[in-house]
């Protein structure tokens, strides 16, 4: 959000409606003023000046720059960054600068992001001059900052703005697997090293952590007081652990100037001190070396207590991280008090200080508060976690702050019922409520709460299964999740028909090793769930998928300490949930889909050379997006000698996201320096690349140049949504005949065109006309020249041609944009299509 200088005006992101809505705040309650429509997921706004509005897209890739002072008012210039951005800050002299953060990949940047190639930082920065953003496509940033860390999320800035601070999202904390494996022989581990009916363990990895003095130390045995043990000469790999970098942002150009390392595991948000200069960063900090989950009768357990909130405080060089619930004294037992829920707070997200420098507001997502803290006992550590210190919100799952401190109000979002609350910060309580128009499925509304409320899923309320998937996705991390207490139990599941009966494993052993988490994104349709397929679908529920989803039900007392299993209905909602979400665009892949050279050979690759004389690559990660595969047959198969258990075959959407590591820790491998994670890919995330993890035995039949050609095609697979969805122009009076944006504009529209193997995205164009927001549909199946279909009743379809002769006739720009298939009547011309709930902004 962001509130006007006099504070009579708020701009909230409405991101899954895709506009920015702006309310009248000068009265009790916030009234609707206005709503504007910009690019798809906006997740974050930052105020120019009271004219000029900036909007950051995270699924279009794309900054809405956004006119405040026409009426309506509209987007006069789109912005293209990289993948992905989250957040943006204005600093510098007179805010010169603006500051966006970005994955260091997308199909916008003018760079090669070297996604093979060691050494290169996963984390940019894109800096504009906001008095000249250009006006080629795109715009023209005055730079991309670097930075040696995986992907930012959060800026904030000092109060003369000299100073910016960027924070990695997934920073990782110093963890990495060793390779269980017969090149290094099984590893000593700690006990106990057989589960409760005396099978012995498989042979797997080990998760290790550099510690303080610079050792790589496991986690030992509590329950036998066996000391961790050091493996210094296994691991070949450093983890510098970069989690904040600071921006000089007063000198001619801005630059990288220092980093800080030690912060926290995931880092969600930034704040700075108005007056002392302290940065207070909210974060979690993931327990991942600890092992195992389950009662702990025979072991160490994480059940209760895997993940921590915290916020750290830096001063200076100096890292102070606080425990948010240091009041939790119960994480001994199975399951904690009520006097520790009320106080609790889990996923510590946006914060706000006060312009006295005395008070700091956070919204913590998982408990659905606003607390209120003092900024000297934070640093101190002296503050007291109590509830009279907190107010719930009534919408549910805040997620950010705003201070109006003359009028003693905070503006907290809420995401639960996609709404805003107004909280009296002198008598923290809360005055007025409002909701945003929501076009999300009932299922995805009424079910995800079941995902982040550590209050209603934990018995201490203060872990969720946000915790490890964090917003639906993953942590980045391994965890050792086995259980000793259990004992193996059968398979049922199905194997690639050309695996021989002979070598298939017909159990499940209860201590698996270190597993990488899973994102929860695009389960639907491809089987049995988790690694190994061992959530086989035994509940009940409509399709096997949800089946195996509501497997997961022992989690929330084995894992998240609950007292109870979920109800059926409860996890059937939250199944429903799950089964909804979907991966994004590839930002590899060429926006046409085509492949370049080098990827296009890796494909031949995948689809005729035969592995180990069993079969092609695509035989079991199977590709065919018309169908909903992309590289899964949702079977099981073998992993080879060197892997003592099975596995379901991955699929292969996301590996672009596990680029950074580049090392394997086994005694064999060569030591490679500073890495960005600890964890690559595989089940244990124990393989550094895609190139690496081909080079084994099953793949002997391939050359090291046809690994690298199979790397760079698994690095672009194609995803549930086109390449395309969410790539946005603006056609301006003053660009409208540059080559560059009549280019892409034909490629938005030649893209929208295509039906088979399945549709791609369809057209919409918003602009103003006549002083009232038009909006307007590509029609389908119209040939090379189709017709764009108006939101006003009786009006006939006109051609692109016409379309922007309209704008140019009326000095106003025209944004278009690639949405989802079967969305553009609702986003382009329609927003009330899927009906308004009672309190819901009024369309605009």
């Amino acid at each position: 959000m962001a509130l006007s200088s006099d504070g009579r005006r708020l701009y909230v992101a409405n991101t899954p409606d895709n506009r920015v809505e702006v309310f009248d705040v000068s009265g009790a309650k916030p009234v609707p003023l206005e709503s504007i429509p910009v690019g798809l997921e906006p997740v974050a706004v930052g105020l120019l000046n009271d004219r000029q509005l900036w909007v950051v897209n995270h699924l279009s890739d794309s900054v809405s720059v956004v006119d405040l002072s026409a009426s309506p008012a509209r987007v006069v210039n789109t912005l293209l960054v990289g993948d992905e951005p989250r957040d943006i800050v204005f600093a510098g002299p007179g805010n010169r600068w603006a500051f966006i953060t970005a994955a260091h990949r997308g199909q916008n940047v003018k760079f090669d992001p070297q996604l093979s190639t060691p050494g290169v930082g996963r984390a940019d920065v894109w800096v504009f001059n906001t008095g000249a953003p250009g006006t080629a496509l795109g715009g023209t940033p005055v730079s991309v900052l670097n930075m040696f860390g995986d992907t930012l999320r959060a800026l904030a800035r000092n109060a003369d703005g000299t100073r910016v601070y960027a924070a990695v999202f997934n920073s990782g904390n110093k963890t990495t697997v060793l390779e269980g494996s017969p090149l290094g022989g099984e590893l000593d581990k700690a006990g106990p090293s057989s589960a409760a009916d005396g099978s012995h363990q498989p042979n797997t990895g080990l998760i290790v952590q550099k510690n303080a003095k610079g050792d790589w130390v496991d986690s030992g045995d509590p329950k036998s007081n066996t000391p961790p043990k050091i493996w210094n000469d296994r691991v070949k790999l450093n983890l510098p652990d970069n989690d904040v970098f600071v921006i000089d942002a007063g000198s001619h150009e801005p630059r990288v100037v220092d980093k800080l390392s030690g912060v926290g595991t995931t880092l969600f948000n930034l704040a700075v001190n108005p007056r002392s200069g302290k940065v207070y960063v909210s974060h979690q900090e993931a327990l991942n070396l600890m092992r195992f989950e389950g009662p702990g009768t025979r072991s160490s357990t994480v059940r209760g207590h895997f993940a921590e909130s915290r916020i750290s405080v830096i001063d200076g060089s100096t890292v102070l991280p606080r425990h948010l619930n240091k009041h939790i004294t119960s994480y001994s037992q199975a399951v904690g008090t009520a006097a520790e829920k009320a106080a609790a707070l889990a996923t510590p997200l946006e914060m706000a200080i006060s312009p006295d420098g005395e008070t700091l507001y956070l919204v913590a997502m998982g408990s659905n508060k606003l607390a209120r803290f003092s900024t000297a006992q934070i640093e101190a550590d002296s503050f007291t976690p109590s509830p009279s210190s907190h107010v719930t919100v009534t919408g549910g799952a805040p997620t950010g702050v705003v201070l109006d401190a003359s009028r003693g109000r905070a503006y907290v979002t809420t995401r639960y019922d996609n709404g805003v609350s107004v909280v009296d910060t002198n008598a923290l309580r809360e005055t007025a409520h409002v909701r945003m128009f929501n076009p999300e499925p009932h299922d995805v509304v009424t079910g995800r709460r079941f995902l982040y409320d550590a209050a209603l899923t934990s018995s201490r309320g203060d872990s969720s299964c946000a915790g490890c998937h964090v917003f639906g996705d993953m942590d980045h991390l391994a965890w050792d999740l086995g259980n000793p207490d259990a004992v193996k139990v059968g398979s049922p599941n199905a194997y690639s028909p050309r695996v021989p009966e002979i070598l298939r494993k017909p159990t499940f052993h209860p201590m698996k090793g270190p597993m990488t988490t899973q994102s929860l994104r695009g389960l639907a349709g491809n089987g049995p769930m988790h690694w190994r397929g061992d959530r086989t679908g035994a509940s009940s529920g409509a399709t096997l998928e949800e089946r195996a989803f509501k497997d997961f039900n022992v989690a929330f007392t084995s894992l998240l300490g609950h007292h109870d299993l979920l109800s059926d209905a409860e996890m059937t909602s939250f199944a429903r949930f799950a089964l909804k979400l979907t991966y994004p665009p590839s930002p590899v892949l060429n926006l046409d889909n085509s492949l370049t050279p080098v990827q296009a050979k890796g494909e031949a690759v995948y689809n005729t050379v035969v592995s180990a004389g069993i079969s092609t690559c695509n035989n079991c990660h199977v590709l065919d997006p018309a169908k909903g595969r992309f590289g899964t047959s949702g079977l099981m198969t073998i992993e080879g000698p060197r892997v003592d258990e099975d596995f379901k075959i991955p699929h292969l959407r996301n590996m672009y996201e596990k680029v950074g590591m580049f090392s394997r820790n086994h005694p064999r491998a060569r030591a490679t320096g500073d890495q960005i994670r600890g964890f690559g890919y595989e089940n244990a995330g124990a393989q550094g690349s895609v190139s690496s993890f081909l080079d084994t035995l099953v793949f002997i039949q391939l050359t090291a140049r046809q690994r690298s050609e199979v790397e760079q095609f698994v690095l672009a697979f194609p995803s549930d949504l086109n390449p395309v969805v969410g790539q946005q122009l603006t056609v301006t009076p003053a660009n409208g005949a540059q080559a560059d944006v009549q280019s892409r504009l034909q490629l938005l529209v030649q893209r929208a065109q295509v039906t088979t193997p399945r549709p791609e995205c369809e057209l919409v164009a918003k602009g103003v006309i006549a002083q009232r927001m038009r909006g307007w549909v590509m029609a389908k199946g119209q040939g090379a020249n189709p017709n764009f279909v108006s939101d006003k009743k009786g009006e006939s379809g006109i051609s692109l041609e016409a379309l922007l002769a309209q704008g140019r006739r009326a000095s106003t720009p025209l944004t278009f944009t690639c949405v989802p298939p079967g969305n553009g009547t609702r986003i382009g011309i329609d927003r009330d299509t899927n009906g308004v709930l009672d309190g819901d902004v009024a369309p605009g």
